[in-house]
């Protein structure tokens, strides 16, 4: 893929304000090129939906497709940028039961469980 360095700040930027982080460290090859130049760049920054949707929909796509391994990153991004709160996550994971299936539904509240304890020992709210 050929970079577009424009682009790519654009991507970096977005990637970071998603995840809540200060910084994205530049990365190599083609798949982290398109990560940030077209799904950051272009995809994330479109207008029609918020963050906060954005975020909703991954959740759910991710959790009815079992791929819990990349959930905790979205829960973290989501209480990092107060995009959802305990309350909001919480719900979300008994409405992801009645349409991922239970399992799906319990795994998501031990996930968001977690990510609340971690968000609030990181904001110094917590044990």
């Amino acid at each position: 893929m050929e970079s577009d360095p424009e682009r790519r700040r654009r991507g970096l930027e977005k990637m970071a304000a998603v995840y809540g982080w200060g910084d994205v460290v530049d990365g190599e090859g083609d798949f982290f090129a398109y990560t940030v130049e077209h799904l950051f760049a272009d995809v994330w920054s479109r207008p029609g939906l918020s963050d906060r949707d954005r975020r909703l929909l991954l959740l759910g796509v991710l959790v009815g497709g079992g791929d819990h391994d990349v959930v905790p990153i979205q829960l973290a991004g989501a209480l990092a940028n107060d995009e959802l709160d305990a309350e909001a996550l919480r719900e979300a994971a008994v409405f992801l039961a009645h349409y991922a299936g239970w399992p799906a539904g319990a795994r998501t509240f031990t996930q968001v469980e977690k990510a609340l304890g971690d968000h609030a020992r990181a904001s110094g709210d917590g044990a």
